[in-house]
């Protein structure tokens, strides 16, 4: 059997601003208000469900397709009792199904010169995700697998809903690009694609991913996509309010 994960990662530390220790956690964050985002859920211990659900976190929404959501040999036991105090919402931002959206991400979105493609694609699953977002009680995390992409779409746009400057999201970008590297380099799990990064090919890679990441954030205009995909001004002034706005 593969070593199980670390408690928690991070990058660059625990001391990072806006990081979230929940044990077991895997480059989880703050976005804003009572609204995180982090990599998949099955990482966290029963430990780091109890500090989410302190931390006032009610609701999950997993970005996953349903093929990937399954428990690994390395997970931790978690009580089905201790599940059961939240509510879990599927809410893929893709179908793997569509070739158009096959052939653009290879072999999955895990690059935000994608993101534009993914939301003209699917906004009706984007759209979802925020319908989720304003109905959901108490606090929300969202989460892909990796924390990264599929979150990190939703995280941008969340930021820009909330109106945060293109440095806070470019910053927020980088950590959870950091985050999921630094995963890498310690977990006994090897995936199937990726591998940990040195800084010289990290840093260039996050500088160009960035540049996308704000590209698409001007592009979508978040209000604007949120409104023509059928999210209400009610729902939308709910996201608010859980971003603390």
């Amino acid at each position: 059997m593969t070593n199980p994960a670390p408690r928690s990662v991070h990058a660059p530390g625990l001391t990072e601003p806006g990081a979230v220790d929940w044990d077991g956690a895997v480059n989880a964050w703050h976005i804003c208000g009572s609204v995180y985002r982090m990599g998949r859920r099955e990482w966290l211990t029963e430990a780091g469900w109890q500090q989410a659900y302190d931390g006032g976190v009610r609701t999950v929404i997993d970005l996953r397709n349903p093929d990937e959501i399954r428990r690994r040999d390395t997970d931790p036991p978690v009580d089905e009792a201790v599940l059961a105090a939240f509510d879990v919402v599927h809410a893929p931002t893709e179908d793997p199904g569509n070739s158009e959206f096959r052939a653009l991400c290879v072999p999955y979105l895990n690059d935000p010169a994608a993101y534009a493609d993914n939301a003209r694609i699917f906004p009706g699953n984007l759209a979802a995700v925020f319908k989720a977002v304003a109905a959901a009680p108490g606090g929300v995390v969202i989460h892909c697998s990796a924390g990264r992409d599929r979150s990190g779409m939703v995280a941008a746009m969340l930021q820009d809903l909330g109106g945060a400057g293109e440095a806070e999201i470019a910053l927020a970008y980088e950590r959870a690009v950091r985050g999921i590297n630094d995963y890498h380099r310690v977990s006994g799990v090897a995936h199937p694609y990726e591998r940990y990064l040195p800084e010289e090919v990290l840093v260039p890679l996050i500088e160009r991913r960035q540049q996308s990441l704000l590209g698409f954030v001007r592009q979508v205009r978040t209000v604007e996509f949120l409104g023509h995909n059928g999210v209400t001004v009610p729902e939308v002034t709910a996201i608010l309010r859980k971003l603390g706005r």
